[in-house]
């Protein structure tokens, strides 16, 4: 935290005056408007594939209301273990679980995972190459109550951890489609999750849209400017895209829901077509995560377009209201508008 931070902390808290806040820290929705929501995606796509797959259990860390994993302990009370405030003992049950032939889903708090329980999941879990998969709420700055709940480094931790797979989903769409590609991949997953009501985007861009593990998806073109993005990023890029377009700036958007392992080939086929300004954007510190990925993709390859990085700083942020967050942090619709365009 910079000294101008901390002292904007402790300062009260004044909204514009007529203007009220609409939304609490905790439970401010990341749906736009106009999109519609699906409850729960998460959990009822897991409910969905368990009636078919005897072998899929379920574990949380005393947060299942807030993973959506509650519907699934409903459907499946007997196939459901609540493990308290353990992170280390819920991935090391899972681990065991996944010895004994079945294919764990255990959920937390992104922070709790990549923190926590880092070392339990690397020993346990990575280096057996076990099918755990760690799907994880509050990822980057989905949350207004600070460092303590805030995952903005979770992807750059996981990243160096071998044969780990790490999923990003946009929305609801992917969310619920993501469930069945982690239930057949066979090794670990550890998968960022947004909870509740989630908007349903990808689909309204792109009305054929199927999550592929590993791979990127063009999702919209353009011709001035590639948005390469991760998570709700994607929805924040789409909807820039749709701004700009009045003032005559033509976006492309590509959608990448899998960060490790990275789709390569497809990154540098859309970057290399040249006279675009490339952007990469992330709900991440700009540390370690798909921005720096991606540039170090393009350097190895030689391609060298115009690149620029819209993503969470490195410091720990502050907490507050969500639309105050992402507007003070730069991943507000408005202001990922406003960088791209300052940047042509």
């Amino acid at each position: 935290m910079t000294l101008a931070s901390m002292a904007r902390k402790y300062e009260p808290r004044r909204l514009p005056e007529g203007e009220r806040q609409a939304t609490s820290a905790m439970i401010a929705s990341l749906a736009a408007e106009g999109y519609e929501t699906e409850a729960a995606p998460f959990g009822n796509a897991l409910i969905e594939l368990a009636r078919q797959r005897p072998e899929i259990v379920g574990l949380t860390a005393d947060l299942a209301k807030y993973t959506d994993l509650h519907v699934f302990a409903q459907a499946f009370p007997d196939r459901f273990y609540q493990m308290g405030m353990a992170e280390q003992v819920m991935v090391s049950a899972a681990a065991g679980l996944a010895r004994e032939g079945f294919i764990p889903f255990a959920t937390t708090y992104a922070v709790f995972a990549s923190r926590r329980a880092y070392d339990f999941i690397a020993m346990a879990i990575a280096e057996e190459n076990l099918p755990v998969k760690l799907v994880c709420a509050l990822p980057g700055l989905t949350t207004g109550y600070g460092p303590s709940h805030q995952a903005t480094e979770d992807i750059a931790i996981f990243r160096g951890l071998p044969n780990m797979t790490i999923i990003d989903p946009c929305d609801a769409v992917d969310i619920r489609q993501s469930v069945q590609a982690m239930a057949d991949h066979p090794g670990p997953v550890y998968s960022r999750l947004l909870r509740g009501k989630v908007p349903a985007v990808l689909t309204r861009y792109k009305p054929d849209y199927q999550f592929r593990l590993g791979k990127a998806q063009m999702i919209r073109e353009g011709r001035d400017v590639l948005v390469i993005s991760s998570g709700f990023m994607t929805m924040r890029a789409l909807d820039a895209a749709e701004l700009l377009a009045a003032d005559g700036v033509d976006v492309a958007v590509l959608h990448v829901p899998t960060i490790k392992p990275l789709d390569t080939q497809t990154i540098l086929t859309e970057a290399g077509r040249g006279g675009r300004l490339v952007v990469a954007a992330e709900n991440h510190t700009v540390v370690g995560g798909l921005g720096e990925a991606v540039a170090a993709t393009l350097l190895r390859a030689g391609v060298t377009p115009s690149f620029r990085q819209i993503g969470l700083p490195d410091e720990f942020l502050e907490a507050g209201a969500l639309p105050t967050l992402h507007e003070m942090y730069g991943i507000s619709v408005g202001k990922v508008a406003q960088q791209i365009k300052g940047w042509l």
